[in-house]
C-alpha cells in the first residue's frame, strides 16, 4: 500500500490575527477542525493510502495544545520560510519517509474532507505526478465577487491558467487572463475562463525535497507565490478542477472576521 502524510504548518504569530490556530470555533481550536478535516480525508482514501497525519509548528503554545488534544505535533525552527518548508523539516521530526505529501494549511477550518481526499487520489492515480493543487472554474458572479475584492486588497485570491490536460501554466495575483468580448461570453456560459487557486499542494517526496532545496526565485518573489519557484525551475504542476459546490464559504480564516463569519456558516449547517 502506497503512504502518504498530511501535513498541517500552523504559526502562532500573524499581524491581523495573533494565535488564530487556537483561537475557538463553535467550540473548539481551529487547528483542530482542520485536523479532524484532514483525519477524515484520510479515512476516505484508507483502502488506498496509509496516510497519516500531524501539525508542523514552531511555537510552543500550539505544540502544547496539540499534545493536550493527542494530535501528533513537529517542532520545526522559526527560521523556516514557508508553510512548505515546514512540512518537508517536520517528516524528519517525525520520523517517516511518505510516497505523497500533502500541506494544508492551519487557519483553513473549513475545507472539505472531500476535497483533500480528491487531491491525494489525484497523486495516487497518476503515478508520475510531481505536484498537484486544486483549481476551481469561477461563476461570472463570482468573478464579480473577485474583482470587487481586488478593489480593498489586491492581493487576496490567486489564479490559474491551465492548458487542456490540467497543466498549470501560470499562477498570479493578478486575474489572468484578461478577457476580450466578455459581454458575449457571458451569454454563453454560466462559468467564466476564469480558474482561483486553492491554497493546498500534495507533493511527490522527491520533488518536496527539491523544491526546498531550492532559491526562491524571481517571480515568486515579486508576486509573493511560493509555487512560481517550481514553475520556474521547470517543474509541473498539475491543477486539480474541483466542483464550485464543494468549496468553503472562506478558503482561511485570516482576520477575527473571518472567524465570525465562520461561526455563523457552521451554525447554520446546524
Amino acid at each position: 500500500m502506497a503512504t502518504a502524510a498530511i501535513i498541517i504548518p500552523a504559526r502562532y504569530g500573524s499581524t491581523r490575527f495573533p494565535g488564530k490556530p487556537l483561537a475557538l470555533l463553535d467550540g473548539k481550536p481551529m487547528l483542530a477542525w482542520v485536523v479532524s478535516h484532514a483525519t477524515e480525508a484520510a479515512r476516505l482514501v484508507s483502502k488506498e493510502l496509509e496516510t497519516f497525519v500531524g501539525v508542523a509548528t514552531d511555537d510552543e503554545r500550539i505544540e502544547m495544545a496539540c499534545e493536550e488534544l493527542n494530535i501528533p505535533v513537529a517542532r520545526t525552527s522559526s527560521e523556516l520560510r514557508t508553510g512548505t518548508d515546514r512540512t518537508y523539516a517536520s517528516l524528519q521530526v517525525f520520523g517517516i519517509q511518505p510516497e505523497i505529501i500533502l500541506s494544508l494549511q492551519g487557519d483553513s477550518p473549513l475545507t472539505p474532507p472531500e476535497l483533500i481526499a480528491q487531491l491525494l487520489s489525484s497523486m495516487l492515480d497518476v503515478p508520475t505526478r510531481e505536484v498537484a493543487t486544486p483549481v476551481v472554474q469561477l461563476s461570472w458572479e463570482a468573478l464579480d465577487n473577485l474583482r470587487a475584492a481586488k478593489q480593498d486588497s489586491p492581493f487576496s485570491g490567486t489564479t490559474c491558467i491551465r492548458d487542456t490536460d490540467g497543466r498549470a501554466l501560470w499562477f498570479s495575483k493578478n486575474i489572468i487572463p484578461l478577457i476580450r468580448a466578455e459581454d458575449a461570453l457571458r451569454k454563453k456560459s454560466l462559468l467564466s475562463p476564469i480558474f482561483r487557486h486553492l491554497g493546498l499542494y500534495a507533493f511527490r517526496a522527491k520533488t518536496l525535497k527539491a523544491f526546498v532545496s531550492l532559491p526562491e526565485s524571481h517571480y515568486e518573489r515579486l508576486e509573493g507565490l511560493e509555487q512560481l519557484r517550481l514553475l520556474e525551475n521547470g517543474i509541473p504542476i498539475h491543477s486539480e478542477l474541483v466542483a464550485s459546490d464543494s468549496l468553503p464559504p472562506l478558503p482561511g480564516i485570516d482576520t477575527p472576521q473571518d472567524l465570525e463569519r465562520a461561526e455563523l456558516y457552521l451554525k447554520g449547517k446546524r
